[in-house]
């Protein structure tokens, strides 16, 4: 099951009303306590960022290109 913005948002909406439970896709969960939800909805952004983030190295988040040299 691929993740989307409206997952987060549904995630995002149970923080907001202070709700444990989440339901998307036709699955429902119960999250034990408020700091599981907000675990659970910086994972699945972290997975969003991913998906559409250049995949280039980063340091101290400056994205940088690695030079290449010639022997000739």
């Amino acid at each position: 099951m691929a993740l989307t913005q409206e997952n987060l948002d549904a995630l995002d909406l149970a923080i907001a009303g202070g709700e444990l439970t989440v339901s998307f896709n036709g699955r429902t969960v119960t999250y034990q306590s408020t700091t599981d939800l907000l675990r659970a909805r910086d994972h699945v952004a972290r997975l969003l960022q991913a998906q559409v983030a250049p995949r280039s190295p980063t340091f101290g988040g400056r994205s940088y290109a690695l030079s290449r040299f010639n022997n000739d």
